[in-house]
């Protein structure tokens, strides 16, 4: 109200300098104030009288009757009208007074009073306060049938000059209109200082509104603006108040009343009006037509037309993203793996090429379901296509990829009445490699090379020396196949403490497999996946099982009747459909209790979240076995994920662990994942400990189990047997004591 007041004001000009003059035209001076003055107490109980006689005049009017039907509504307008009266005897007759009487205007304006009863009443006021001053004089009738005339006069004349403003503003709006019309633009005018907000029938229908459903604020046009596109239009507008823009042209996306977004052009220019009001006006034009033309030969430009994904351009265009990505230190891993089908050029040539380009569809649909989140397919053309990798671990997340693609295509692919099987051979290539960016098409190009000389239907990584890491691979898969029958699989257990008890207690023993081919032990991390990507896995799997709960109920007969046994199985084991009766058969086998084994899963494992997978788990908990999530914090899954199965311990991975507690993100990191196992009401294996001050961490963070160097490094049975004997695990040297070796 006080900022409208203030423009009105500032409109009628009604400053200091008009005042006095309107006053010299009416030849005021103090003497008219003061006999005003000594007249107001006189007056006082006629004046209350007029206010009574004029609502009830009022009420026999039908305009002004349907205003006034609320009882409680007429008795605080009498009150106010009473004193408004008094006021205008007793003064003072100064700005404030000005003030209150166009406040007094304004309500009046805004409820609907019209201007002819606002000046009737004070006719007939004057008339009544005539009778009261002049009773009995000859000339008093005659003088109150003057002012009924000039009143009546005064109501024709300013209805004269407000009906020709509203002609003349008609018009303008007319012309307007037809113009608006003929650009069909929307437009829009915002009074900044005051965030009033004008917008066009047109503005309001392209919206699929009237203009009565929008909003008399800014907060009616921002609030429906796509809040992606807010910020941009926010700082268009900054821009263009502040100087920086000539105009207001900008483009932003709008919800319309059926909840779809639609592309808009605003245009506005912002100038302060009459001297004073910051005001912005403009127009806005659908453009979602054009925007579509522009989408659709934007995307035929980059995409195959074919298949529907991305061409040869967009992946250059993708390329160089990342690579600046990595120039500015970003520390994410990238790969590219370079895909070529095997032996498509018979399908071609035997069946044709639009059995050919049927295949080419079916091949990409199965390619994108093999990615992650994040990653990105190509086609480079013919049958060869491209997936970029991005925000990877490490390089072994894209042969991950790269094996889950293999596993796909090689899926019987039906088309009509033909069985068709499709195999791909794939080059893995990263963006960078020892600090240096690679030309990763050329380098992936290479190991594609290698992959199909190794025999097709298999991926090779990019190296300097790719040959023999090819040739080392298949020779090490050859002797995998092999060494389960030759008997050069072996166990090694590594203890799990409890941390509960000083010294710690012996709780559980985790089985880990090792390969000693021709007496030297083949390193876990260059033979476990190479079983994993075969498959072999399986089988070995299956038999580390057996052998790990054989082993643990045998001590448990010999005097450990509390040990557990920990057991690492793979996504592979897991969704094999005969696992879990396998399992029981093996418990029932080697007599030890479901409720000693537990099961060590994985991450990327969870992040499959298939259905078999989530009722395998469920059957496991059910028979009383114990699952752990390993390695947590290191690899992809949701927080939502340890909610969803039925998960009874968290292992802190050891790369947390290693900096702990002087590495003050590392051991935040640490401290977090031990709190949400604890709050969870999980336990917590904090896995690594090899220094004093690690264990002292973990303890003080409430985690009660722990396994690392600090008690033992992994053990042969034999050598498992001569510790168990011991029940002091308190620090490092106490095993290589026991069993004369060092950790």
């Amino acid at each position: 109200m006080n900022e409208e007041l203030e423009d009105l004001l500032w409109r009628i000009r009604l400053d200091g300098e008009e005042i006095a003059e309107r006053r010299r035209f009416l030849d005021w001076d103090e003497a008219d104030a003061r006999r005003l003055n000594g007249a107001a107490a006189r007056l006082a109980s006629s004046q209350q009288a007029f206010v009574e006689r004029l609502y009830a005049h009022l009420g026999q009017f039908s305009v002004p009757s349907a205003l006034l039907d609320n009882p409680q509504l007429v008795e605080r307008l009498k009150h106010s009208q009473g004193d408004y009266y008094r006021r205008l005897w007793i003064g003072p007759f100064d700005e404030d007074y000005v003030r209150g009487r166009l406040r007094v205007g304004m309500i009046h304006q805004r409820v609907g009073v019209a201007l002819k009863w606002y000046l009737g009443a004070y006719c007939l006021y004057l008339n009544d306060m005539l009778a009261e001053l002049f009773a009995g004089h000859p000339e008093r009738e005659l003088f109150a049938s003057l002012l009924k005339a000039v009143f009546f006069d005064m109501t024709l004349a300013i209805d004269t000059y407000g009906a020709a403003q509203i002609r003349a503003l008609e018009d303008s709006e007319a012309r307007f209109a037809r113009a608006l019309r003929g650009a069909n633009d929307g437009i829009w005018d915002w009074h900044i200082g005051l965030d009033r907000l004008y917008v066009s029938e047109r503005w309001a229908s392209m919206l699929g509104l009237s203009r009565d459903a929008i909003g008399e604020t800014s907060a009616s046009w921002f609030g429906r603006v796509h809040p992606d596109d807010l910020p941009g239009l926010r700082q268009a507008i900054d821009a263009h108040l502040q100087g920086r823009t000539e105009f207001l042209h900008h483009q932003y996306r709008i919800r319309h009343h059926d909840g779809e977004y639609l592309w808009v052009l605003a245009r506005g220019v912002a100038e302060v009006v009459d001297g004073r009001a910051l005001r912005m006006a403009g127009s806005q034009t659908d453009i979602s037509a054009r925007k579509r033309v522009e989408e659709r030969l934007e995307h035929a430009a980059r995409h195959d037309p074919l298949t529907g994904l991305a061409n040869r351009t967009r992946l250059d265009e993708q390329l160089q993203r990342l690579l600046q990505r990595k120039d500015r230190g970003v520390p994410r891993e990238a790969a590219l793996l370079f895909i070529d089908l095997d032996r498509f050029k018979l399908i071609n040539d035997s069946l044709g090429h639009t059995v050919g380009d049927r295949v080419l569809v079916e091949v990409a649909q199965r390619l994108n379901r093999c990615l992650r989140p994040g990653d990105q397919l190509f086609r480079f053309g013919g049958d060869e296509f491209i997936v970029l990798l991005d925000g990877m671990s490490c390089v072994g997340d894209a042969e991950r990829v790269a094996q889950r693609i293999l596993e796909q295509l090689h899926q019987p692919l039906e088309l009509d009445e033909r069985t068709l099987v499709v195999s791909a051979s794939i080059g893995i290539a990263p963006l960078r490699e020892h600090g240096k960016t690679l030309d990763a098409l050329r380098a992936a190009d290479l190991a594609l090379y290698r992959a199909k000389e190794a025999g097709k239907a298999q991926f090779a990584r990019y190296s300097e020396d790719l040959q023999v890491t090819v040739r080392r691979r298949l020779e090490l898969e050859s002797a995998l196949g092999q060494a389960l029958g030759r008997r050069e699989f072996e166990l090694h257990y590594q203890p799990i403490c409890s941390l509960d008890r000083d010294p710690p207690e012996l709780f559980c023993v985790e089985a880990l497999l090792r390969w000693r081919q021709d007496e030297r032990l083949v390193s876990p991390q260059e033979f476990i996946p190479a079983l994993e990507e075969s498959g072999g896995i399986v089988e070995v799997g299956t038999w580390v099982l057996r052998e790990a709960c054989r082993q643990v109920r045998a001590w448990q007969l010999r005097g450990q009747p509390q040990l557990r046994c920990a057991v690492n199985i793979s996504s592979r084991q897991l969704q094999q459909a005969g696992f879990v009766p396998q399992l029981i058969d093996i418990l029932q086998e080697t007599g030890l209790p479901s409720t000693s084994l537990i099961l060590e899963i994985t991450e990327s494992l969870l992040m499959q979240d298939d259905a078999m997978t989530q009722v395998s788990l469920r059957e496991l908990a059910d028979l009383g076995i114990q699952l752990a999530l390993d390695d947590f914090g290191t690899g992809y899954a949701a927080l939502g994920y340890l909610a969803r199965f039925p998960l009874h311990i968290l292992k802190v991975d050891k790369s947390f662990i290693g900096g702990s507690p002087h590495d003050g993100e590392l051991s935040a990191i640490a401290r977090a994942i031990i709190g949400l196992g604890r709050n969870l009401r999980m336990e917590v294996v904090a896995d690594g400990i090899e220094r004093a001050e690690q264990l002292a961490f973990v303890a003080g963070e409430g985690c009660h189990y722990a396994q690392g160097y600090w008690f033992s490094r992994p053990r042969s049975a034999t050598e498992m047997d001569r510790l168990l004997e011991v029940a002091d695990f308190s620090g490092v040297g106490r095993a290589a004591q026991v069993l004369g070796d060092r950790p």
